[in-house]
């Protein structure tokens, strides 16, 4: 299958595109900046501009979108332009070049409006009710993409739930780094249970989709390693396997979803760089649980995680000795 992958420069796009090289299908990696994924062909380009895009789609038969503007601060103007427009960008090029297959790699997070989540499947996208610009975008554009689906132009989406792992900068560093600087406290003693899926099992499933098409098109499903753990407990598996103390301090989750929501908005106004040391949505995804039932999604996927969350804990623990 000659399939193009958007977004291949992070950590989960470089995976599946990597994956599928190894299947042995014809891969076109799509971003802003060269992927590296050897054995891919590299174009560089935005998912905002019409040209570019019609020239990535040209050729391919299935399409994995993972291009994205993933943040907890910005312009929502900027979130709106990659994510929404962007997706609705790819979506017509890709039906006026005749692709088959699209699956849409979304977030857990477009159906989440802050309150705790326990076992439950993909429940429907909600941009009113999603917190956060991110989440808000996401949700838009997944709704567009699921709307596109026809049995001559099959779409799906895949949401991988908190995905981690080696070379990871999004989670595993920013733990890191405010772990080494006693700046990361536990919320609520830690005590939230949440699902988090490592990378190498996100890539696989994502894979799966756009091989199971002919069962999940139209659909949305939540991915997960399907181990729940109290988020003190994997905090502090980042942090011995990074080699720093792990938090050793709490504070209200009321408290800290409250300053988040302040922070985040001082700090968009101030117009400062980098991610704030808080914001609302990151507080409550520290705070609350969020936690997937995996039964349907391996059903259809034919799919089933191959690290467990201590065997990913361990490939990061090498990872860092290694360096």
């Amino acid at each position: 299958m000659r399939v193009l992958v958007t977004g291949a420069s992070g950590l989960l796009g470089g995976g599946v595109a990597r994956l599928l090289v190894r299947q042995g299908q014809a891969v076109t990696t799509f971003q802003r900046r060269p992927a590296g994924v050897d054995g891919a062909t590299d174009l560089t380009g935005s998912i905002t501009d019409d040209a570019a895009v019609r020239r990535a789609v040209a050729g391919a038969e299935g399409i994995i979108h993972l291009a994205a503007k993933v943040s907890f601060t910005g312009k929502a103007t900027e979130f709106d332009a990659v994510n929404v427009d962007g997706t609705r960008r790819l979506l017509r090029a890709a039906r006026a070049a005749g692709v088959q297959d699209v699956v849409f790699v979304s977030s857990p997070s477009v159906a989440n409006s802050g309150a705790a989540i326990a076992g439950v499947g993909a429940e429907p996208a909600d941009p009113d009710r999603a917190h956060g610009d991110y989440s808000r975008t996401k949700a838009r554009a997944e709704l567009l993409a699921l709307a596109a689906d026809s049995p001559d132009f099959r779409v799906a989406a895949v949401r991988p739930h908190i995905v981690w792992g080696p070379g990871d900068t999004q989670l595993v560093e920013r733990v890191l780094d405010r772990a080494r600087r006693r700046r990361l406290p536990l919320l609520d003693d830690g005590a939230a249970l949440i699902d988090t899926t490592y990378v190498d099992n996100a890539a696989s499933a994502i894979v799966a989709a756009l091989h199971r098409m002919e069962h999940i098109h139209g659909r949305a499903l939540v991915v997960s390693n399907g181990e729940p753990r109290p988020v003190g407990e994997l905090l502090a598996g980042i942090c011995a396997a990074g080699g720093v103390p792990a938090p050793s301090w709490s504070v209200p989750g009321s408290l800290a979803r409250a300053a988040g929501s302040l922070i985040e908005v001082l700090w968009t106004r101030a117009g400062r760089a980098g991610e704030p040391p808080m914001t609302r949505f990151l507080a409550e995804q520290l705070s609350t649980a969020h936690w997937f039932d995996q039964r349907e999604t391996r059903r259809l996927l034919d799919w089933a995680p191959a690290v467990s969350i201590d065997e990913g804990l361990a490939r990061l623990a090498g990872h860092y000795r290694a360096r």
